[in-house]
């Protein structure tokens, strides 16, 4: 079960980044808002994203 939280974890983190990534960049998604807000979202995905990978490699 670990594993599959972070996985899940993992991917997670990949697809806010991809959308706010997105909407920084093209505007696609929410039309670029808060530059800020995106910017913060694009910080925490990176945070999710690192803890989850490093997690899941001590598990091995």
């Amino acid at each position: 079960m670990p594993k599959a939280l972070c996985i899940s974890g993992t991917v997670i983190a990949a697809l806010m980044f991809l959308i706010f990534g997105l909407d920084l960049a093209l505007g696609f998604p929410f039309s670029r808002v808060s530059v800020v807000m995106d910017v913060g979202f694009i910080v925490c995905s990176a945070a999710l994203g690192l803890a989850s990978w490093t997690t899941l490699r001590e598990q091995r």
